[in-house]
């Protein structure tokens, strides 16, 4: 099956088709969070009610999340599906072949859902149709828009028109695509530490803020239900959500 590529689907990985469990339960999580950001900042249920639509910043702001993170897990999948291939091809089997012969390995290693099995499939029932590699390849480099499986599509087209040594040459795109995954995964272990600095320090603020209502009541009352107060709490928390934005740029890093 030819997917349409103007048509959005779940085997398109630049966007993530939620379940109706996952949609509510981010769509709950975004409005708990405004809520908890309205009233700490605002003391106000209409503060609560003008931020709801965050609820559906938020299921976009995990929807990126989730793609990312299906991408990475995608990644590593495919470099273990080129080692599959290349074994195939050192046994002697022609490259379509191989291909079919990849895939029965990589189905005693990934649950039938996982995505490199379901790409793996499509790509068999391409080949079936009596397409070539290098144009299958391609579709699959355009439609998971991850930039290891680009470089490999493209280098197998190079060596298929150049009659170049496709042993080797994949035998190579596994290995550098290997230590790629490696270094990103040391880096992942560095950085960690720092992540959850991060996220700890964006809560603080609200934990002073709700730490200062109990412990002294009436405090902070200056800065509600007036102009002035609210102007003020308004650019703390725009210098609170930038704060958080830079925060979580700056910890993700990307080879």
């Amino acid at each position: 099956m030819i997917l349409n590529k103007k048509k959005k689907s779940k085997y398109e990985y630049d966007t993530y088709i939620y379940t109706r469990e996952e949609w509510i339960k981010y769509f709950l999580v975004g409005i708990g969070l405004s809520s908890m950001v309205g009233f700490l900042f605002y003391k106000s249920i209409w503060a609560v009610i003008l931020l709801f639509p965050f609820g559906f910043v938020f299921i976009e702001y995990q929807r990126k999340i989730l793609c990312q993170k299906r991408k990475w897990n995608f990644n590593q999948q495919f470099r273990q599906g080129i080692l599959c291939l290349s074994s195939a091809l050192n046994a002697g089997y022609s490259m379509e072949n191989a291909f079919l012969e990849a895939s029965h390995d990589l189905a005693l290693m990934y649950a039938e859902d996982a995505d490199i099995i379901r790409e793996f499939q499509w790509m068999n029932r391409q080949l079936a149709l009596n397409r070539n590699v290098e144009e299958v390849l391609m579709e699959l480099a355009e439609r998971t828009q991850v930039e290891d499986v680009e470089s490999f599509a493209e280098i197998v087209q190079t060596a298929k028109r150049t009659g170049g040594d496709l042993i080797k040459v994949i035998k190579q795109t596994e290995k550098n695509i290997g230590e790629k995954i490696e270094v990103q995964r040391e880096l992942e272990t560095l950085i960690s530490a720092k992540k959850l600095e991060t996220n700890i320090m964006s809560i603080v603020p609200l934990c002073i803020i709700g730490y200062m209502w109990f412990s002294s009541p009436g405090f902070l009352d200056c800065l509600y239900h007036n102009f002035l107060g609210g102007m003020i709490m308004t650019v703390i928390l725009v210098i609170y959500i930038g704060a958080y934005l830079a925060g979580q740029k700056i910890t993700d890093i990307k080879l």
